[in-house]
């Protein structure tokens, strides 16, 4: 068991570490210096990659060989793909996903 001491301890750590990663961009790229091309492309590109890995993730333990064969997992990223490609609101879709893909595995394929 800590004690309140060492629990205020942890949280001031942890919060000035958080200041500290939230300020470094502003400390690395001030705004009267132009940003490197590099970190321009990154921006561009790591949403979509870090997408692409969540989507893998979740669907990695997947198994088509047992019930329900990733039909949930199947419907609900169709689901998320046509919201998205109707609506073009990222939290919508995954958030309808989501809500879609815990409906089935709940209330339909139990």
């Amino acid at each position: 068991m800590i004690t309140n001491t060492q629990a205020l301890i942890m949280v001031l750590i942890m919060a000035a570490i958080t200041y500290f990663v939230r300020m470094l961009p502003f400390l690395l790229f001030p705004g009267n210096k132009k940003t490197p091309a590099y970190i321009l492309y990154l921006g561009k590109v790591l949403p979509y990659a870090i997408i692409a890995m969540l989507v893998v993730y979740c669907l990695k333990g997947v198994s088509v060989t047992t019930a329900p064969f990733g039909l949930p997992e199947l419907i609900s990223t169709v689901a998320i793909v046509l919201v998205h490609c109707w609506k073009r609101n990222t939290l919508l879709s995954i958030g309808g996903g989501t809500l879609l893909y815990m409906l089935l595995v709940q209330l339909v394929f139990v």
